[in-house]
């Protein structure tokens, strides 16, 4: 494995594959990663935009052929830090909770509220190391910043700077009791994928934003009709442009050296003595600690 120390800090775009065609991005590699908990989504391409290293990982799979509660965002986390990822832009289809976040709106979320179930995937430590990330801000500020101000200026629709994103685990969208459950908490957005990313990236040493795009109402709103695939996917995919101009602009803006507080998540965080962590632990986690070794 090449060392991470020695390579150019790098951005990743997590999305739909359609985020593949950005204007001016170069394709450099595609990397075929196996990682300690399985194989990654798919391949991951790489390109270079504004002369940066820029990673994208199809989020369901070439082809949308992976479930959300299928997913394996350990093995994405993994192989993207192995590449030397530092950034992370996930853009991801939400459902709108509150009447403020209308259909093709972008929500830029600065919170989560987790009612996922398999929240033991969603660490990488465990076997003999303890960690415990602070989470309080699990969103990196600096990174939301650039991409408010630059979705701001771009997008033709509103652009809401902060919000709280609920992660349930799908695939089935809500019930209404769930949905209206949900919208009275004062939740501003459900998705089914993005709070898991948020606790790997922190865990990796990541700064991770995010691009939530409105694609309804869930089923709240009585007066809407209630979500659908072919909805979700009409208003995506109206979205997908204003997406794609967005991360291309603000690509330019991210800083090469990590120094953001999120690159360093881990100083303060693992309870456990080098000392005793184990062999076995220490080489399947090497691209995630590798700092500490």
């Amino acid at each position: 494995m090449t060392n991470i120390d020695d390579q150019e800090p790098a951005i990743a775009i997590i999305g739909g594959s359609g985020l593949y065609e950005i204007e001016g991005a170069e394709k450099i590699d595609n990397h075929v990663i196996r990682t300690p908990y399985g194989a990654p989504s798919a391949d991951i391409t790489e390109c270079h935009i504004e002369g940066r290293r820029v990673f994208f990982l199809p989020r369901h799979g070439k082809g949308h052929t992976i479930l959300p509660h299928e997913l394996n965002h350990r093995a994405n986390f993994w192989a993207l830090k192995s590449l030397g990822v530092r950034w992370v832009i996930a853009v991801t289809a939400v459902g709108s909770l509150q009447d403020e976040y209308a259909p093709r709106d972008i929500v830029l979320p600065d919170q989560y509220f987790d009612r996922t179930s398999r929240r033991n995937e969603h660490t990488f430590f465990g076997d003999g190391i303890c960690v415990h990330v602070a989470f309080g801000d699990p969103v990196s500020e600096e990174l939301r910043s650039l991409l408010f101000e630059t979705a701001n200026k771009m997008h033709r629709g509103k652009v809401h700077n902060g919000g709280t994103y609920v992660n349930m685990d799908g695939p089935a969208f809500s019930t209404r009791a769930e949905s209206l459950n949900n919208q009275r908490l004062g939740f501003d957005v459900i998705g089914m994928t993005n709070l898991p990313e948020a606790k790997l990236a922190r865990e990796a040493e990541m700064a991770l934003a995010t691009l939530s795009m409105v694609t309804d109402y869930d089923c709240w709103k009585i007066e809407e009709d209630p979500v659908t695939a072919e909805t979700v996917m009409g208003h995506l995919k109206a979205n997908a442009q204003s997406a794609k101009e967005i991360i291309s602009a603000v690509i330019s803006r991210i800083p090469k050296e990590p120094n953001w507080p999120a690159h360093t998540a881990l100083s303060n965080a693992i309870l456990t003595d080098p000392s005793i962590w184990p062999e076995k632990t220490k080489l399947k986690l090497e691209p995630i600690i590798g700092r500490f070794l």
